[in-house]
């Protein structure tokens, strides 16, 4: 599967600076956090919330805090992709774009956020909730993040402005 980009990718950089960074602000101190070994619950609530606006919560409520704290720890140390997120997914009300966020948070230079608004951005009408297709879009993530010169966050927040802006879909997250 391709990835046709909605816009010019020289205008990646335009579109990640209207984009409203001050968001992300709690998200990506929690993900630090969690990066430097700190497991805490409030943290994966505070990268939760920032992905889906709050719907879902009472299901990650689900989990118990040692469960939590267990599935942080493997997802921040594993060795691939794959593994990261498949731990994240035995967490109740964590389906891949909830682990590609949570992800991001911790290692925003390694992880992009898969959702309804990146995918727009990039010709695809639906959300494949897949690992596989994640770690798909993951790779041409990186590919043109790479040959453009810039870091997976700004690609991030470029898709998700543009398709913000300029697209017609329904939140699906």
């Amino acid at each position: 599967m391709t990835f046709p980009l909605q816009f010019e990718a020289e205008r990646i950089p335009y579109w990640a600076q209207r984009y409203d960074v001050d968001g992300d602000t709690k998200a990506l101190e929690a993900g630090s956090r969690i990066a430097w070994g700190q497991y805490r619950p409030d943290d994966l609530r505070t990268i939760f919330r920032w992905k889906t606006g709050g719907r879902g919560i009472s299901r990650l409520d689900g989990n118990s805090d040692p469960e939590i704290a267990e599935a942080l720890a493997f997802a921040t140390s594993a060795k691939t992709d794959r593994a990261a997120v498949a731990v994240l997914l035995g967490l109740r009300g964590v389906a891949v774009p909830v682990a590609s966020a949570i992800l991001t948070a911790i290692k925003p230079s390694r992880y992009a956020v898969i959702d309804f608004r990146a995918l727009e951005s990039l010709g695809c009408k639906s959300l494949d909730r897949t690992i596989d297709f994640y770690l798909r879009y993951l790779r041409f993530c990186r590919s043109l993040g790479e040959q453009q010169n810039v870091d997976l966050r700004t690609l991030d927040r470029a898709l998700w402005q543009w398709s913000e802006e300029n697209g017609t879909s329904v939140d699906v997250a």
